[in-house]
């Protein structure tokens, strides 16, 4: 399984984070898999998420909760 099939999977599941994906299915850019993923015709949307002073990324399909 690619790391997009892998990465497109986890979102089917539901919001993603960079943590999640390295530590899930070592995906270590998932930005990357995510640019592609849009080019390929997925609608992902990307939320920012701040806790205890640091904002990092949150993705999910679009059209699924946010949590």
């Amino acid at each position: 399984m690619t790391q997009n099939e892998q990465v497109l999977k986890m979102l089917k599941r539901g919001p993603v984070t960079p943590l999640d994906a390295l530590q899930q299915a070592g995906v270590f850019r998932l930005a990357a898999r995510v640019c592609e993923l849009r080019e390929s015709g997925h609608s992902i949307v990307t939320d920012r998420i701040t806790k205890n002073g640091k904002t990092f990324a949150q993705y999910r399909l679009n059209g699924f909760g946010t949590g």
